[in-house]
């Protein structure tokens, strides 16, 4: 019999939480909203679906909008604009790469579970230096429902052949955070929109960073992930 894993498993959300893509998903929407009639798509409308699937985004946008293309065809097309954009560079947050090596040198198991198109998510991690260390992967296409349910993470869970409960989700949205409740994982929350910082779903994370990437330690997350000492961290931490 194969025995599991020691210690914890760590499963990462892509998009705001390991890499910077944000920016390239907000530019594929604008532009496939142009292309289809509906101009002046902003940033600010854009942040409201960050943490939530492109699929379930393009129903609410299909919605809105009245549009009459089918939902598979907007998916496609989103899926082309973002990938040339991806393909080009995206950026990894440093402590993000910092934890993912020190994890990694740790033997820990990873894996990657993303709202994103499996294209997407390999597009993304094939351009960065974490590819290799992040093989992995679990996209929303291949559960039945996106966050903020919590199928990609339990999928992520039984994919590394860990028990639910021993994995810790590193989220930068409100929907992820509360699919990782969902789950039964112990949540590290770094909100990539700092007005969410006060919403209700980072409230059971274990350990939050209401300032985002500006405050948080790879060192820090990887003792309290791994139950190492931690020092003691300024106020904005818990």
């Amino acid at each position: 019999m194969n025995s599991l894993p020691a210690g914890p498993a760590v499963v990462f959300d892509l998009d705001g939480t390991l890499v910077d893509s944000e920016p390239n998903y907000y530019e594929a929407g604008r532009r496939l909203l142009a292309a289809h009639g509906v101009p002046g798509f902003t940033w600010e409308q854009h942040t409201r679906f960050i943490g939530i699937g492109t699929r379930e985004t393009l129903e609410i946008l299909r919605r809105e909008h009245g549009l009459d293309a089918s939902l598979d065809t907007l998916l496609a097309e989103k899926n082309r604009l973002y990938l040339e954009l991806a393909r080009s560079g995206t950026e990894v947050f440093p402590e993000m790469r910092k934890l993912v090596e020190l994890l990694h040198a740790a033997g820990l198991p990873m894996a990657v579970a993303s709202g994103s198109s499996r294209a997407a998510i390999d597009a993304v991690l094939g351009a960065t230096s974490l590819d290799a260390l992040l093989p992995l992967r679990v996209s929303a296409e291949e559960v039945a429902h996106g966050k903020p349910e919590p199928d990609v993470f339990l999928e992520a869970a039984r994919r590394l052949g860990v028990p639910a409960s021993t994995c810790v989700v590193l989220e930068d949205a409100p929907p992820g955070a509360e699919a990782a409740r969902r789950a039964g994982m112990r949540c590290v929350a770094v909100p990539y929109v700092p007005d969410t910082a006060t919403d209700p779903a980072f409230a059971h994370a274990g350990l939050f960073f209401p300032g985002g990437q500006r405050d948080i330690d790879a060192q820090k997350v990887y003792d309290w992930i791994t139950g190492s000492p931690v020092a003691p961290g300024p106020p904005s931490q818990r």
